[in-house]
């Protein structure tokens, strides 16, 4: 068996935009369908496959459960859940690719956003409520909560919904912009969006 063409398995994680809704592809379980597309509602693996009426069966199904945790220095994948001046909060849904059974507590000071002007950094401007952000672990905080950083050009927001309900595109390095309304807003957004998160948007 040649072991360079297998393919490795793609990860999504909760909001994920899979594919198009379409008649000859059905959502299944760990999806919920929105606005013509199929996201998914949990942090797994991609399940594509045929059933008897020849309609493709989208899933996401997770992963053997393993007792993953963050180590300092690994990369993880975060959604923010509250944003104040002087840090946010989040649950940390996978280390590496692998998605986390459980999601574990993190929090990113404001002083850890950036490498550089730190003393200028708007929380606000930086992170909303529901973003996808890749960030390193600094350490295990206080109340078991992880420190995270997002001070290195590959780490940020990769994926954020506009105020319009649309999957917002990277402008530059503090920008997205919407697709549906081309309104700009502020983030702190990772410069490589694939080295971390496979998306897959057939």
């Amino acid at each position: 068996m040649d072991h360079s063409k297998m393919s490795a398995p793609i990860i999504c994680v909760p909001g994920q935009r899979i594919c198009k809704l379409e008649e000859s592809v059905i959502s299944g379980k760990g999806t919920y369908t929105r606005s013509g597309y199929i996201y998914s509602s949990l942090a797994g693996c991609l399940s594509k496959k045929e059933n008897d009426e020849k309609k493709t069966l989208v899933e996401v199904q997770l992963g053997e459960e393993k007792n993953l945790v963050p180590s300092v220095d690994s990369i993880v994948t975060t959604k923010i859940t509250n944003v104040n001046p002087r840090f946010c909060k989040c649950h940390i849904l996978s280390v590496g690719k692998a998605p986390l059974k459980e999601p574990f507590r993190g929090t990113i000071r404001k002083e850890d956003v950036r490498a550089t002007e730190k003393d200028k950094v708007e929380m606000y401007k930086c992170f909303r409520p529901g973003d996808l952000v890749v960030a390193r672990v600094l350490s295990l905080g206080d109340a078991h909560s992880y420190l995270l950083s997002t001070a290195e050009n590959e780490l940020g927001v990769v994926m954020a919904t506009s105020e319009a309900g649309a999957s917002m595109e990277p402008i530059s390095w503090c920008k997205m912009k919407c697709p549906k309304t081309l309104a700009e807003e502020y983030r702190k957004v990772a410069k490589v969006q694939q080295k971390y998160i496979q998306f897959s948007d057939t």
